[in-house]
């Protein structure tokens, strides 16, 4: 950065992203790779960010708060995904709401975890089925222009969107050797 001002951290950028939006409803199930993120939110009096029991109970949330006139973003990791394709369908795409979820990405780079290496391989053909634009975050660089525009097509459209957090952007989950 030329101006000499320290580099943010990606989760720092989606916050400043977040709030210049007005999505200040934060419903997420715990992740560690998002914990820092959630940390930050949780920090600030802007944001009203809670953990839910169900990545289902959490997009149901942000339903009602869509209909009810505040806009929220669902933040979950990739295995919550598998449990919203009826959601999603029955829900967001029909009704046309701009759902907005974050998702932390496990099943690459080193996985252990058989049932998240699955899911990390249909999550996006799932997707691609609903017509839900998403967009897979792998660089410091590319987090503001991505969250940015897509949050405003999202509320355009009232289409959902899917930002899914790569490792190579967040580090990933740090395994045991």
């Amino acid at each position: 950065m030329s101006d000499g001002a320290p580099e943010r951290a990606w989760y720092e950028i989606v916050r400043d992203v977040l709030k210049q939006h007005d999505v200040s409803l934060i419903p997420y199930v715990p992740d560690n790779v998002l914990r820092p993120l959630i940390e930050l939110l949780e920090a600030d009096p802007f944001f009203n960010a809670f953990s839910v029991a169900r990545e289902e109970e959490g997009l149901g949330i942000t339903a009602g708060a869509w209909m009810a006139g505040t806009r929220a973003i669902l933040l979950m990791q990739t295995s919550g995904f598998a449990t919203l394709a009826n959601q999603l369908a029955s829900l967001s795409v029909p009704f046309q709401i701009p759902t907005m979820m974050i998702v932390s990405e496990r099943g690459t780079l080193g996985e252990f975890n058989i049932g998240q290496m699955l899911v990390a391989r249909t999550m996006r053909p799932v997707l691609d089925c609903l017509a839900i634009e998403h967009h897979t975050v792998t660089r410091l660089d590319e987090v503001e222009f991505i969250f940015d525009r897509s949050i405003r097509q999202a509320v355009a459209t009232l289409g959902p969107v899917c930002f899914i957090l790569s490792p190579l952007l967040t580090g990933g989950k740090v395994f045991a050797k």
